[in-house]
Order: structure tokens, then sequence, then C-alpha cells
């Protein structure tokens, strides 16, 4: 049996038919940047999120960036993020002149350890980005609380959470604004680049179109120095279309979640939280194993393609050599340990009962 960690082709193959229906559209229509197709996205996007403002642009990266760069800070602010983010999410600080400080993740729920926000505010800080890793939310109430006692703006990034739900609200609707990303590998994913933010703040959400778009609204008029970061007519319409099975295809991946869960129960592995199996988007499912590379390199022979989300934790990289200050002990414990197993829609109830047999006869064969 060979089972792919993701196989995209396969995901889209149901609604290949609406997918070529809007690829006409857009063809047809002559128009392919800012035009219907995105406001119709940006429209149903925000809607589903139940924010105000949806604003669509290059990709996750410049998502944060923009929203950054909107709510204009001092000079070298101090942003507070998780250190076992994506690269991504800290260098949209750095990108806008701001100082990344780092925070550890909690080890049981891999999202920023609240507790240790507060030993880490100073009076440069000016934000919190909460990224909700792995599609499950942040503790959103405690950094809203946070937050507010300390006067600091709230950002999500929201990259790897659509559809995710904390006490009933979506996320991208607790902060000044979130950024997403439609990188063809997420639940909601393009057919190439793409990304959006989020917001109910309306002077912050009119900026960031300035600023996606040269500083312009109306052309040839450039009110603000700006970007070329926009999101394409053609994408706009894929996801569109994609949008509207999101909930189902993120119900599979909550039950996909459930049966590891159950199937791996007497396993070496340390299996995630399912406190809140129910609104987690499961974007991924990570497990943690003290014998991790030869885990997967097990899982490989045995035909299961597995991934590492993060190998190498961004303090680690060579591009943020001696930038940061303190250890960050817990964060690359966890880089030695995670394992992304498959859960994507594709993964079928035999699928989970093989790569669980496997994982039990490494748990037999190194005893």
């Amino acid at each position: 049996m060979i089972i792919p960690f993701l196989d995209l082709k396969e995901i889209n193959k149901e609604i290949e038919k609406d997918l070529t229906l809007a690829y006409q559209r857009v063809v047809h229509s002559g128009q392919y940047i800012l035009s219907k197709q995105v406001v119709d996205f940006e429209n149903e996007f925000s809607t589903y999120c139940g924010t105000t403002n949806c604003i669509g642009v290059s990709n996750g990266l410049m998502a944060i960036e923009l929203i950054i760069t909107a709510l204009h800070l001092p000079k070298h602010s101090e942003i507070l993020v998780a250190a076992n983010t994506c690269i991504a999410t800290i260098m949209a600080i750095s990108n806008t002149g701001n100082i990344p400080v780092l925070v550890e993740p909690d080890i049981t729920s891999y999202n920023i350890d609240v507790s240790q926000i507060t030993n880490k505010i100073t009076n440069k800080t000016k934000a919190i980005i909460a990224v909700h890793l792995y599609g499950k939310c942040c503790d959103m109430n405690a950094l809203k609380k946070i937050a507010l006692e300390n006067n600091l703006y709230l950002i999500e990034d929201a990259a790897q959470a659509h559809g995710s739900i904390f006490e009933n609200q979506k996320a991208g609707s607790f902060g000044i604004a979130a950024g997403f990303s439609f990188y063809p590998t997420k639940n909601l994913g393009a057919f190439g680049d793409g990304g959006a933010v989020t917001t109910n703040n309306s002077k912050l959400a009119d900026e960031i179109r300035y600023l996606r778009n040269y500083g312009s609204i109306k052309k040839n008029i450039h009110k603000i120095i700006g970007f070329n970061s926009r999101l394409d007519e053609l994408q706009a319409a894929f996801l569109t279309v994609k949008l509207k099975k999101i909930d189902q295809q993120n119900a599979v991946r909550r039950s996909i979640a459930e049966y590891y869960s159950e199937k791996l129960s007497n396993s070496s592995c340390i299996l995630p939280l399912m406190d809140s199996a129910k609104d987690d988007n499961w974007h991924l499912f990570v497990i943690r194993h003290l014998q991790r590379d030869k885990l997967k390199s097990y899982l490989e022979k045995n035909g299961i393609s597995t991934a590492i989300h993060y190998p190498i934790p961004s303090h680690m990289q060579k591009a943020y050599e001696n930038k940061f200050k303190g250890q960050f002990t817990i964060t690359e414990k966890l880089a030695q340990e995670i394992l992304s197993l498959p859960c994507n829609p594709c993964i079928t109830k035999d699928n989970i009962e093989y790569i669980s047999n496997i994982i039990y006869n490494f748990d037999h064969d190194r005893n």
C-alpha cells in the first residue's frame, strides 16, 4: 500500500467541472486583476469568517506584513510570536522593520504559551501575533485579555486555520486583523500562491486595499507608497468554488483525527490534544515520538509518506543567526519529535488502520 502525505490532484477531482467553469468565466471575462472574481470571493470569505472585511492579497506572508504596515507601529517595535511557528510569520515582522520576540509554545497544544507572554512584554512591545498552528486555535480569551491590559494589538496568523473555531467564533475574527494563506496545501488552497486579510476595522481594511495595489484604488492615483500584492482573478474564482466544500472537508479531517486518536491510543506516540477536536480544522495531525527520525524512515519503507512542520526552528536558521536572546528548549524539543501523519479528505479508515498497524509494528520491532 502506498499512502501519499497529500494528493492535491485527487482532492480536487470531485470539483474539476466547477473549476473548469470558473476558469472559463475568468478567461472569457477579459478581466484578470482586481475585478468581479476577487470581489465575490472577498465577500464570501468575509461572511464565512464572520468579519466585515476581506482583502485578497498575494500570499500569507504578505497578509501579515500588510497588517503590520497598516498599523503604523513606532520604529523597531517588538511583536511577540510563538517560537515554533513557520518562519514566514517571523519574516513578516522583520520585513516591516520591527523586532520579533519569540515566546515558547505550550508543550501540549503547540500554540503560544500564554503564561510566558507577560514576562516578554516591554515598553517597546506593540503587538502579539496569535498563530493557530496546525489548525488549532490559540486561547483567544487569554490573549485578548493580555492585549487589552497592555494596550497591544492582537493579530491572528490564521494561515493554517481556515474554518477553525474557538468558542463558537471562527478563526480570523478575533484580533484587529488576521492573515490567511491559500497556498495549495492549505485546507482552502489555491492553484498557486494566494492570501487574504480579514478584519472588522474598516479604516485598516481601506489602507490595506491601498497598500496591496501600489498605494492606489483608483488607476493612476497613488495615495500612499504601496506594494504589488494582489490576489488575482483566476485564483479568486477557484477559491470561491473550493470555499463551498471547506466545511465538508474539514468535517472529514475531524473524523480522521478522531479515528487516529482511537487507533493509536496504545502506541508509543504522543498524540495531539483532542480537547477541541470538533472545532479544530485539523490542517495537520501531528504526533510526537522520541525516535521520530527512525519512525519516519520506517513508515516510508512501508509506503507511508509523512512530513515535519517544522524541522529547524527559526532561531536556528542562518537567516536569524544570533538574532534572538534566550533559550528555546521546548521549541527545539518539539522540532526533534514532531511528525505529521497523512490527514486530508482522501485518507480512509483503511489507510488509518494500516498506518496505525505499521506504527505498532515499529513499537514491537524496537522492543
